[in-house]
């Protein structure tokens, strides 16, 4: 069995149709992975810097590890500009969807992947799973977002938050560290996404870089043993810790920033600022055309869409995410992430050595 391929399957058995998304198919060979696509024209500036879309029609088969009301409000403004397009989402876990690519390599049935994390492109790419391409303006995301190549290309910065439940827990009992949660004090009070969940699975491969794999699986042992109750998704938590059902949440930052608005009742630690302390753990989406997408001019031109400042400024405002294109302002109330002091992870280091956070997952029994 290939490498990649255990990453993928070692967890996940393959519960994906491949005609899901609508049964597109296409005929001959792959366009290689190696060269890139020629950019279609598919805008134009207007006065405003604005861009203004050039017709594009068909279908768009997206394939997004991201939750659907996450990113239903960018294809809505997308569909907008390009009124022709239908688009067709299928929402899966990063796993799941990584492994019906690969699956379909022969027969590509997705245009673009959408990933929640950046460990997942990583690892895909060297398997000719996408074909290169450069959207418009990506030359202002920063380059350590952008893949060899141009395979994919990062869309928005997120952080990894411990939220609590500001009627249970008053901001001086607040775990200030992920090693917190471990402490008995917390014992069966505490929510999280499990294994099946790119946030997570991100989180425990950048501790393996920065603590080792002993050290990271004395820490999912603790949370084991202190009885966390883990979700399957990070929507689940944020309610739960909103509700009063457990006092603490792990959560990526943005889940905060939502419950707050929805329940007004939530506060946030942006953990391990102290001297010695390994630093706030950060990931990036992602998003990629795949190789021999059966609708290439629909995929590009919602790429060029997503790293836009339009698309950029709707993931900051509708989702409180740290847009990666340079001058997009963030959603008031979020704190600029140069105000912590970040981990120190290697993403391209961490990603080679992703199938270890696998082995370790399945060697601790994480839920």
């Amino acid at each position: 069995m290939q490498p990649v391929r255990k990453l993928f399957i070692l967890l996940f058995a393959l519960a994906f149709v491949a005609g899901a998304c609508g049964g597109n198919t296409v005929s001959g060979g792959n366009a290689p992975a190696t060269e890139p696509a020629s950019p279609v024209e598919t805008e134009a500036s207007s006065s405003t810097g604005e861009t203004e879309a050039v017709e594009v029609s068909g279908d768009l088969v997206i394939y997004s590890g991201r939750s659907e009301p996450l990113l239903q409000p960018v294809i809505d403004a997308f569909r907008a500009q390009y009124p022709n397009v239908n688009v067709l989402l299928k929402a899966g876990s990063n796993s799941e969807l990584a492994n019906a690519l690969i699956e379909e390599k022969g027969n590509p049935q997705a245009d673009v992947f959408i990933t929640t994390e950046l460990f997942t492109v990583q690892s895909l790419a060297p398997e000719g799973v996408f074909q290169a391409y450069a959207p418009a303006g990506v030359e202002n995301i920063p380059a350590g977002f952008i893949g060899e190549g141009n395979l994919w290309t990062g869309l928005t910065r997120r952080a990894r938050v411990i939220m609590y439940n500001q009627d249970l827990v008053s901001e001086e009992e607040a775990p200030a560290s992920i090693f917190d949660l471990v402490d008995p004090k917390w014992k069966g009070q505490i929510a999280a996404a499990g294994s099946t969940n790119g946030g997570m699975q991100a989180q425990i491969a950048a501790m393996q870089q920065l603590l080792g794999d002993e050290a990271t699986e004395q820490w999912l042992n603790g949370l084991i043993a202190n009885e966390v109750t883990f979700f399957g998704g990070h929507t689940d938590v944020r309610k739960a810790v909103g509700a009063g059902e457990f006092k603490i949440g792990l959560v990526n930052h943005y889940y905060y920033h939502l419950q707050l608005a929805e329940t007004g009742n939530v506060g946030v630690v942006y953990p391990d600022q102290g001297e010695g302390e390994i630093g706030l753990i950060t990931n990036a989406t992602a998003a990629a055309v795949v190789n021999g997408a059966p609708h290439p001019e629909a995929a590009q031109a919602f790429l060029d869409f997503l790293v836009s400042a339009e698309g950029q400024k709707l993931f900051a405002e509708q989702n409180y995410e740290y847009p990666l294109l340079a001058g997009v302002a963030l959603k008031e109330g979020v704190q600029p992430l140069e105000n912590f002091r970040l981990a120190d992870v290697d993403v391209v280091k961490a990603a080679a050595n992703f199938e270890a956070a696998f082995d370790l997952i399945e060697r601790v029994g994480l839920p």
